[in-house]
């Protein structure tokens, strides 16, 4: 069997790893930082532990939770599974969408039909935004923005406010005006477009590296496999039986030969890694979007109606906020705490973290009508600026191969229906490790 060096130990170096181990292959993952889990882990602040972002998942990320399945964990133990929803306060004049569970298409006719806060021309336009979708079998000819698509299908003003364009942040991290409308489509086709339970919205229980990333590295040490946290790969050196990793480190400078190397790093590092064997052009020409959440403290009898609600973002009011998430639904021991998620927050985070959680809590007093959370007894902002990258019309991303034998590219930038997501993450390792393979 192959031996195969996976350097990066985010969730796309980890599912390679993993499928590497489970399919009885030695595999070695080396990770720069000290923990697994890349832009999606647990870090440790203050005494606290809080995630580096707060994150989504779709029913339709079948691969991630065949992977979580893999690594011993049980789907319903580690997510809370929502039907698909779009709930604002009714405080602040949104609407309250949610999905009855019922087999797809009814489920989303059902919902549309008793959502409140939309008028009947916004109901409408949503059923003929659908029909026209499965129509067309969610693709464009052209691809285009998503602004320019939803202007095509006459969707209303206010449908665009409260639906598209707070879906199409959270799914691609990139505003409408400059997302790509297929690709859009095709996430939208995955979820509303597919069976019911795949539309379902499902949010961590645990933290991120809980989620998955420590149980990978538990995995992989169990198949004879090995991890090193904390060990930087400066340069892969081609031999003649195969390929040397140095990272300036005898504890983690093995020597060994390997078979292939997985290089599961960003696009920015893939690009020095690979300079001298591969062409590197498409990996330098990405250009990013950070994804920035607020943890709002609050005592602990303070609790939303739902685990999360949308939240109207208004620039001109300081209102940067899209969603907020009360942690105490999903873990009796984080009562109190709030996490917002401000996505594509290049403009929000320039004002700073402490006028940000600021204008962020003032968000929260004043849609909710709570005067109160406007004083929130702790927070603590933490952003990824380069969370993802910007995921604009006709974007040509790289292929998993490299076109040097041996050498493998894994990330959620790699060529994918996917915009930068977990799934899309996970899929791209999975890729990487059979091609790794050889199969």
């Amino acid at each position: 069997m192959k031996r195969v060096a996976v350097i990066g130990g985010g969730w796309a170096g980890c599912a390679a790893a993993v499928e590497l181990a489970r399919r009885g292959a030695p595999v070695t993952l080396f990770e720069a930082a000290r923990n697994l889990g890349g832009r999606a882990r647990m870090v440790e602040l203050n005494g606290r532990k809080l995630d580096n972002g707060q994150h989504i998942l779709l029913g339709a990320y079948a691969d991630t939770l065949r992977l979580l399945e893999t690594v011993g964990l049980s789907v319903s133990d580690v997510l809370l599974r929502l039907p698909l929803q779009m709930r604002y306060p009714p405080q602040a004049g949104g609407m309250d969408f949610v999905t009855p569970r019922l087999p797809a298409p009814w489920h989303m006719l059902a919902g549309l039909i008793r959502a409140k806060g939309l008028q009947r021309e916004d109901k409408l336009a949503l059923a003929r935004f659908s029909t026209t979708a499965r129509w067309m079998d969610w693709r464009l000819n052209n691809d285009c923005s998503v602004n320019e698509m939803l202007e095509r299908f006459d969707q209303t003003d206010r449908l665009i406010q409260l639906m598209w364009r707070p879906l199409c942040i959270a799914a691609l991290n990139t505003p409408p005006e400059r997302a790509s409308a297929q690709v859009f489509l095709n996430v939208l086709r995955d979820s509303l477009g597919a069976r019911r339970s795949a539309s379902d919205m499902l949010i961590p229980r645990v933290d991120l590296s809980a989620l998955f990333p420590a149980r990978a590295a538990a995995f992989i040490e169990r198949h004879a496999g090995s991890v090193h946290c904390g060990a930087a790969v400066r340069r892969i050196v081609a031999s003649s039986n195969g390929w040397q990793l140095e990272t300036g480190d005898p504890e983690t400078e093995d020597g060994f030969q390997y078979d292939a190397v997985i290089v599961a790093t960003s696009a920015w590092q893939a690009a020095s890694l690979l300079a001298g064997h591969a062409d590197v052009a498409a990996l330098s020409s990405f250009s990013h979007e950070p994804i920035t959440t607020c943890f709002l403290q609050y005592p602990p009898q303070v609790r939303l109606a739902h685990p999360l609600l949308a939240l109207i973002d208004d620039a001109r009011k300081e209102h940067w906020g899209q969603f907020v998430f009360d942690r105490g639904h999903l873990d009796a021991e984080q009562a109190g705490l709030l996490a917002v998620v401000v996505s594509a927050s290049g403009d929000a985070i320039t004002h700073g973290h402490e006028a940000l959680s600021s204008a962020v809590a003032g968000q929260l007093a004043e849609v909710l009508r709570r005067p109160e959370l406007a004083s929130p007894s702790w927070s603590k902002v933490i952003s990824e600026k380069r969370a993802t990258f910007a995921c604009t019309p006709g974007l040509q991303r790289p292929a998993n191969e490299t076109g040097i034998n041996g050498l493998v590219l894994a990330g959620d930038y790699t060529a994918s229906d996917y915009p930068a997501t977990l799934e899309a993450a996970v899929r791209s390792g999975l890729r990487a490790a059979l091609l790794a393979l050889g199969s």
